[in-house]
């Protein structure tokens, strides 16, 4: 039996989220994959409506969505937030990708 779990989201990540929706107009953090980017699969990370088929990872009032094409990608990945000294940005620890490029933003299975 192959147990495939959603992806877990850090706490730094929710309180990233949190502290963008501060200002108001709370939207929910999409994580999807697409095809492209310079490995074969990128992430489009953005803020979103939920749509009805997506899997809602909710804390505190805090939405992170994962569309249903994109969940089979993101198995057992973690949605985490990096702060460091050439930016601040989501990132996706994903167990699935037998490779990535050096920005982070694209993989291969």
């Amino acid at each position: 039996m192959d147990l495939q779990l959603p992806p877990k989201v850090t706490p730094r990540a929710f309180a990233r989220l949190a502290e963008i929706n501060a200002g108001g107009g709370a939207k929910a953090l999409r994580v999807a994959v697409e095809g492209g980017g310079c490995s074969g699969f990128q992430y489009d990370i953005r803020l979103d409506d939920p749509a009805p088929d997506d899997l809602v990872l909710e804390t505190s009032g805090q939405k992170v969505l994962v569309d249903p094409v994109s969940l089979p990608f993101l198995q057992n990945a973690v949605i985490d937030f990096s702060e460091e000294l050439i930016g601040a940005r989501f990132v996706i620890e994903n167990p699935n990708a037998s490779s990535s490029c050096g920005c982070g933003t694209s993989f291969s299975l």
